[in-house]
C-alpha cells in the first residue's frame, strides 16, 4: 500500500510540475544506477541516426552526458556490409564507449530491421548479451523469448497488436506509427523508466542557456557511407527568409571517410543552413528548426549528384526542388486527426499523396513537366512504391530574392512548426528542410 501511494504521489507531482508522467512504471527493485549507462541507437530499413536525434536530447535533458549516446548506423540494403560485419562494427562500439565511460555495460534501443540485427547479435554469443544490460525492441520482430536472455522491453505502435517479445514487458501504442514509436514522448517515458528504474524528470527537449555543439555526418541514402570530397559549409540564417545572415560560414569542413563533421558552436535560438558543395554538380542546401541543445546525430541525407532519387526528379531554372523530412509520419487522410504541410501556400499532404498506411516520413516536390502547375492530389508515379517516401507535383517558382515558407501542423498539436527557404532554381541547388518530430512547449 506505501508503494502504491509513493507511486500515485510521484506521478502528483509531475503533473503538478508540468511534467510528463510514464505511460507506466517499470519496476526494476535495486536496478536504478547513480550513473547511467551508455546507450547506443541500431536504426531501421533506410534509417539513420537521425531518427534518435529528439530521444537522445531527451536523455540529455534528464541529466545523460552527450557523448554517452551513439547511434550505429549500417547499410540497411547489405550492399555494401554483411550482418557479421555489421555485428563485429557493434562489438567494436560497445567496447569502445565501455573502456571511454568506465562502464560494465550498455543499453541498447532497436527499430524495424534494427531488432533483427540486434536479435541476432544478441543470441550469437554469451559474451555479446553479457554486455548489454536492458535491450528495447523497437516495433520490429518479435521474439519467443528475450533475446540472449537479455532485459527487454518491447514497444509496440500499430497494426502490431498482438505482436510480443515472450517473456518481456510489452508496451502497445496502438495510436502511433512506425517511426512515431522511437521519436515520441511516450516511447521515451517507457524506456527511460526501463533502464533506470525511475520515470523522467521531464520529456521536453528542454533548451540549453548557452551555446551548444552541433556535429553529425553527411551520408548517402539510403547506405549510410559517409560523403567523401564534398566541401560542407555552416551559416546562420535568418528564420524569416533562409537567408544567409553574413558573407562568411561559421564553420567549413572538408568532408572525407564517414563524411563526419563538427562540433561547432551554434546558438539555440539561431537557424543554420548546411550547404553541400559537390566539386561536379548542384549544391545541396540543409535547413531544419533551431538547435535547443547540443547534437551529436545531425544527418544530412544526400545522393551524388544524378543518382538516386535526384535523377528521377525534374529540374529547371525556373522552379524550386524541395524534400520535407520529420521522423513522425505524416498523415494526410485522417482529416482533422491528422497532419497538414503547407509548402508555399499550396497544402501538399492529399490523402492519395500520405496515406496513413504507407508510413511516410520524407515527400518530394517538385514540378513535375515543367509547366508551371502544380498538380497536389496524386503521388507520383517514381514515388509510388517506395517505402517511407511519396513524391507530389507542386510548382514553386524560382527567384533570386524570393523565399519559400513552409507550414507544418503536426496531428495533436495548436501551435505550426514554420521553416522557410530562398527560393532558389533548382537546375543547380537541391534543397531538404527537416522538421523536428515534436513541438516544444512555450516557456
Amino acid at each position: 500500500m506505501l508503494r502504491t501511494l509513493a507511486t500515485a504521489l510521484t506521478a502528483a507531482v509531475l503533473l503538478l510540475a508540468g511534467l510528463t508522467a510514464p505511460v507506466s512504471a517499470h519496476d526494476h527493485p535495486g536496478k536504478g544506477p547513480k550513473a547511467p549507462r551508455p546507450i547506443v541507437f541500431v536504426h531501421g530499413s533506410s534509417g539513420s541516426g537521425s531518427q534518435f536525434e529528439s530521444q537522445a536530447q531527451r536523455y540529455a535533458s534528464n541529466g545523460y552526458p552527450v557523448e554517452w549516446i551513439e547511434a550505429h548506423e549500417y547499410d540497411s540494403t547489405f550492399a555494401t556490409n554483411s550482418l557479421a560485419d555489421v555485428h563485429a562494427a557493434l562489438d567494436a562500439r560497445i567496447d569502445a564507449l565501455r573502456e571511454r565511460t568506465g562502464a560494465a555495460q550498455v543499453d541498447v534501443l532497436a527499430h524495424s530491421l534494427g531488432t533483427y540485427v540486434v536479435q541476432r547479435y544478441l543470441a550469437s554469443s554469451p559474451e555479446r548479451a553479457a554486455e548489454v544490460a536492458h535491450y528495447v525492441n523497437l516495433d520490429g520482430a518479435p521474439a519467443a523469448a528475450p533475446p540472449g536472455g537479455v532485459d527487454t522491453l518491447a514497444v509496440w505502435g500499430e497494426n502490431n497488436a498482438a505482436a510480443e517479445v515472450t517473456g518481456a514487458r510489452n508496451v502497445h501504442l496502438d495510436d502511433q506509427g512506425h517511426t512515431e514509436t522511437v521519436t515520441s514522448p511516450e516511447s521515451f517515458t517507457e524506456a527511460y523508466a526501463f533502464f533506470t528504474g525511475r520515470a523522467p524528470r521531464t520529456t521536453e527537449v528542454v533548451r540549453a542557456r548557452g551555446r551548444v555543439d552541433v556535429s553529425g555526418r553527411a551520408v548517402l541514402f539510403p547506405s549510410n557511407v559517409g560523403v567523401d570530397g564534398a566541401t560542407l559549409e555552416v551559416h546562420r540564417v535568418r528564420a524569416l527568409t533562409g537567408r544567409r545572415t553574413g558573407h562568411r560560414p561559421v564553420a567549413t569542413y572538408s568532408l572525407s571517410g564517414d563524411g563526419a563533421f563538427g562540433p561547432f558552436k551554434a546558438d539555440p535560438k539561431a537557424s543554420y543552413e548546411f550547404a553541400l558543395l559537390w566539386p561536379d554538380g548542384p549544391t545541396h542546401h540543409f535547413y531544419r528548426q533551431p538547435f535547443r541543445r547540443s547534437n551529436s546525430l545531425v544527418r544530412l541525407l544526400t545522393s551524388v549528384p544524378g543518382t538516386g532519387l535526384d535523377a528521377v526528379t525534374e529540374k529547371s531554372d525556373a522552379h524550386v526542388n524541395l524534400t520535407v523530412n520529420r521522423n513522425k509520419e505524416w498523415w494526410g487522410d485522417q482529416g482533422a486527426a491528422g497532419d497538414a504541410l503547407s509548402i508555399g501556400g499550396q497544402d501538399v499532404l492529399a490523402p492519395a499523396v500520405a496515406p496513413r498506411k504507407r508510413r511516410i516520413i520524407g515527400v518530394f516536390g517538385y514540378d513535375a513537366g515543367s509547366d508551371g502547375v502544380s498538380t497536389l492530389g496524386t503521388v507520383l508515379p517514381a514515388f509510388a512504391a517506395l517505402p517511407f517516401i511519396t513524391g507530389t507535383d507542386v510548382h514553386l517558382a524560382a527567384s533570386k530574392r524570393g523565399t519559400v515558407r513552409l507550414v507544418a501542423k503536426a496531428r495533436g498539436e495548436r501551435r505550426p512548426q514554420v521553416i522557410s527557404v530562398p527560393a532558389l532554381p533548382s537546375s543547380e541547388h537541391r534543397i531538404s528542410v527537416q522538421f523536428d518530430d515534436y513541438v516544444p512547449r512555450l516557456p
